[in-house]
């Protein structure tokens, strides 16, 4: 995953995190508009969601943020 895409996601969680507490959870897809305007670029953070992490399609902002910052 890119570095820009990695910010991205990890700004989107700051602000999920700061408006709904660390509870707030989140999807994949909070990281794109309705639209399908990337299809490449969804797909590879749902491979990295589904595939290398196995994660349920809820999960927890804090803990996507900690595993964009530990790949860093």
């Amino acid at each position: 995953m890119d570095k820009i895409l990695r910010e991205k996601i990890i700004n989107i969680c700051e602000e999920k995190i700061a408006k709904k507490g660390e509870n707030v959870g989140l999807s994949f897809y909070a990281f794109f508009s309705n639209k399908n305007d990337y299809p490449k670029l969804l797909m590879e953070v749902a491979e990295w969601w589904i595939l290398k992490h196995k994660l349920n399609h809820f999960e927890k902002a804090i803990k996507i943020k900690k595993l964009i910052e530990d790949k860093k």
